[in-house]
């Protein structure tokens, strides 16, 4: 049966809200650490050293052998959790996908989604084991990138069914690919002194964002090229 006029202006409206709220998502994640680490002065947030996670932690208190002192730890807070949230209204909204996939995709988004909560809400200190907040926040770390790295691969591979550029849809399983082999890595060097170790942990989140936002930005170009075409096939 054939779409009437009404049903696939409101499918572009939703595909083109889809591909905005996983672009936000992503970059939601980017401008709370971005602001939080340049509060961060005294001594300066180090973004190959310091993890993620303590941009957390307003302290100054001490953790994993680092220095945890955040000023605006609220404002990565707020950046997790927002992350989490946003990018799973942006997955569920995505069209195409049916049958094990579409469950899949939502699943992983849940599962991002929660860890964004628990990384909000369960800082990352590690100076109170017994409290078991690191435990929490440990859990939702891993969900959030094992199932983000997971799932832009599955997306990247359903590019055809979810309307992302083939080229995109690439570029994010290799972005995914290389995230998990990343975390891999940082797990073999997490609590110790390496040099680098918060360049790895970002080795292992950074993919799965840059995914996410260049998944929206094909979705909402592809979709205003669809619009613009059924608009002038209307005129």
């Amino acid at each position: 049966m054939k779409a009437t006029p009404a049903q696939v202006d409101a499918q572009q409206r939703q595909r083109s809200a889809a591909g905005i709220a996983l672009i936000a998502g992503g970059l939601v994640f980017f401008v709370a650490e971005f602001i939080a680490a340049a509060a961060w002065t005294h001594p300066p947030y180090s973004y190959t050293y310091n993890y993620i996670s303590n941009l957390g932690v307003h302290g100054p208190t001490q953790g994993f052998g680092q220095l945890m002192y955040s000023p605006l730890a609220w404002v990565m807070n707020t950046g997790f959790f927002l992350f989490g949230v946003v990018l799973f209204g942006g997955t569920a909204m995505l069209a195409g996908l049916h049958g094990l996939r579409r469950w899949a995709v939502r699943t992983l988004a849940f599962l991002i989604a929660a860890g964004g909560v628990l990384l909000a809400f369960f800082h990352g200190t590690g100076e109170m084991p017994d409290s078991g907040a690191i435990d929490f926040h440990s859990v939702g770390a891993l969900a959030s990138i094992v199932s983000g790295n997971v799932l832009i691969i599955i997306l990247g591979r359903a590019h055809r069914q979810t309307g992302i550029a083939t080229t995109t849809g690439r570029a994010m399983v290799a972005l995914g690919v290389f995230g998990l082999l990343s975390l891999v890595g940082f797990m073999a060097i997490a609590g110790s002194s390496a040099s680098l170790i918060g360049l790895v942990e970002r080795c292992a989140v950074y993919p799965l964002l840059v995914g996410f936002i260049c998944a929206g930005r094909s979705i909402w170009k592809g979709n205003r090229r669809s619009t613009a075409s059924n608009r002038r096939r209307t005129v």
